[in-house]
């Protein structure tokens, strides 16, 4: 048996986890600036096994347009090229046989639209999850009002507050896609 409460409290968490899982799909698309977030999302074929790159070499960025990748093991620096090159973020990395040096070139303004709209695509989907998440939590209450376990005036109550929380996040949403937006559409 939950309550209104409880309800409540499980939404804001669901909806506290799609806002962390959108910033943290935003960190992956590039700007026009170095950033090892770019680089979370690749895998490496590390004896077998789909290794995140960030555990199997030391990633920096010694300047702005910059990303140096020192491999632990140096047998791995054909593998890592290989990644990055199959990937979507369109980079050409090159190496001394001790180290990666990932250059980052500007955007073109082709680019820049493009990442914009995934961006969008993206901002899209989380959005869809926080209105799903409301609906659970609209559905929770009308389950509560016909076991009778809260009145109508409550769940009328209840129903405007899920509504307030829906708009917070929807608004955070917004403006972390506004912000990266205006990073991506920036030209340095």
């Amino acid at each position: 048996m939950k309550t209104i409460k409880e309800i409540e409290a499980n939404m804001q968490v669901r909806m506290d986890k799609a806002l962390r899982d959108l910033l943290h799909d935003m960190a992956s698309i590039r700007t026009g600036r170095a950033s090892i977030s770019i680089l979370d999302h690749l895998r490496v074929d590390y004896f077998g096994t789909p290794t995140p790159l960030n555990q199997i070499a030391n990633l920096h960025v010694p300047e702005p347009s910059l990303i140096t990748i020192q491999p632990w093991d140096v047998s791995q620096i054909g593998a890592i090229e290989k990644v990055i090159r199959a990937s979507d973020l369109g980079l050409n990395p090159g190496n001394d046989g001790k180290i990666i040096r990932l250059p980052i070139p500007p955007l073109t303004e082709e680019r820049r639209k493009e990442l914009a709209k995934r961006l969008n695509h993206l901002a899209e989907d989380h959005r869809v999850a926080v209105r799903n998440i409301r609906r659970d939590g609209n559905e929770g209450l009308k389950k509560l009002l016909k076991e009778k376990t809260i009145a109508e005036d409550d769940e009328k109550r209840a129903h405007d507050e899920i509504q307030k929380l829906t708009n917070v996040y929807m608004e955070k949403l917004d403006l972390a896609v506004r912000t990266k937006e205006k990073e991506i559409m920036e030209i340095r």
